[in-house]
């Protein structure tokens, strides 16, 4: 990245050539797929091992397990004894996205010296160092998967490889893509160009969606805290021994982010279903016979909740209105484009929280847990609301205080000119 600060005034004769763009990024993809891949056949191997000893089957089978797990985190599904399974767990997928970032920052830094410099990029020259980076990197990444995939269509779980490869598309699009432009400095050059106010905008939608997660993670952290002796008691049904009982958890670990965004539309208001005819709002509570699921202790219990309850829909436009007052403070703007940043982050902030939340549900096994998950279209419209007209409010008390700053400044000549 530092190649595109400065142009040397002289070349160096000894400068070491650099590797070729495309070699980089494909292996940068490979290298980022392969990553949680082998934590996970390490783990599948030994949850093999201490569930029974090693006495049915073989290492391969924890292999395969692995193997499905990781498909089900970029969205492929799979099949248990008939029943279709497509509830993705976010916790595989965000570790995946995490080493997709790494890998894509550090592809991005050592092609940072391919194509022109900052100086020629500013003079409009053509530069497709970064396209041609995401494109490898996306290729050596669909590889691993198309193959995995393949290797595990063998088995009756039938994970689907047209699923894996758009899951695959959106995370290169959102996570390595910009990975790669910030890690090559492109981004730095390319966001100069852009208006104030669309960078603050941009910054007050990635600090509301962040504090409505955080919001979300807390508010559930809590709820399962204080329902801990119902979940203790749904895993001791299942009669584990202590190295089961630490592997049944780190498989509901893989959910936590899913019951975040569970958690977080109830917050906004529209709630969720567990099951077909289920509900869970801040409004009514019907529940049907539930899994031995650990996390379902947060539950609340069935019928009408507490009138307070009601109040936690405060929470998301109060975090969007501190999340917009904590980024904009430290910008200089007017006070119409803080408002129009506050405003316009808060609905962009929305729509990706929608996003996100259509993301967490899905089929979580037969007959009436065919739909487990948020309302996605009620939430579109709750959170774009919320998190609107919350960011909104943040944003318009800066701007008031911005707009008296400037009438005082604007004013101050006068007096002084009417006292000379």
């Amino acid at each position: 990245m530092t190649s595109l600060l400065t142009r040397p005034d002289t070349a160096r004769a000894d400068a070491a050539r650099p590797r070729p763009l495309v070699l980089i990024a494909t292996l940068g993809g490979v290298l980022a797929a392969l990553g949680p891949l082998v934590v996970l056949l390490a783990v599948g191997v030994i949850g093999w091992f201490i569930t029974d000893a090693g006495v049915h089957g073989a290492p391969r089978d924890g292999m395969r397990v692995a193997a499905l797990a990781w498909l089900a985190g970029h969205g492929s599904g799979f099949t248990v004894m008939g029943a279709r399974i497509s509830l993705v767990p976010l916790g595989l997928t965000a570790v995946s996205a995490w080493s997709m970032w790494r890998l894509g920052h550090r592809v991005g830094d050592a092609v940072s010296g391919h194509g022109p410099d900052a100086d020629r990029i500013s003079d409009g020259e053509r530069d497709f160092t970064v396209p041609t980076a995401i494109l490898t990197f996306f290729a050596g990444y669909a590889v691993v998967a198309v193959v995995v995939a393949t290797l595990a269509a063998g088995s009756t779980a039938d994970p689907s490889v047209p699923r894996v490869l758009v899951w695959t598309i959106l995370m290169t699009a959102f996570v390595a893509a910009p990975a790669i432009a910030i890690g090559s400095g492109r981004a730095a050059i390319w966001t100069a160009f852009m208006p104030a106010t669309v960078r603050a905008g941009a910054a007050v939608a990635g600090a509301v969606i962040g504090t409505l997660l955080v919001v979300s993670a807390l508010v559930f952290v809590v709820a399962l805290g204080l329902s801990f002796d119902d979940a203790a008691t749904m895993t001791s049904q299942l009669h584990p021994s202590p190295s089961e009982a630490g592997l049944y958890a780190l498989v509901n670990a893989a959910f936590v982010p899913n019951a975040v965004l569970f958690t977080g539309s109830f917050l906004l208001g529209p709630g969720f279903a567990v099951g077909g005819a289920t509900l869970v709002s801040p409004g009514a509570v019907v529940l049907g016979p539930l899994p031995v699921v650990p996390l379902l202790a947060a539950l609340p219990a069935a019928g009408t909740p507490a009138g307070w309850v009601g109040a936690l829909m405060l929470l998301p436009p109060i975090a969007a209105a501190v999340a917009a007052v904590r980024v904009l403070r430290r910008r200089p703007l007017t006070w119409d484009r803080i408002a129009l940043a506050g405003c316009g982050g808060g609905i962009v902030a929305g729509l990706g929280l929608t996003v996100l939340t259509s993301l967490s549900g899905g089929s979580a096994g037969p007959g009436r847990m065919r739909f487990v998950g948020p309302f996605t279209r009620d939430v579109l419209v709750h959170s774009v609301t919320a998190c609107g007209i919350g960011a909104l409010l943040g944003a318009s008390v800066l701007a008031l205080l911005a707009w008296r700053s400037a009438r005082t400044w604007a004013e101050t000549p006068g007096d002084e000119a009417a006292e000379d």
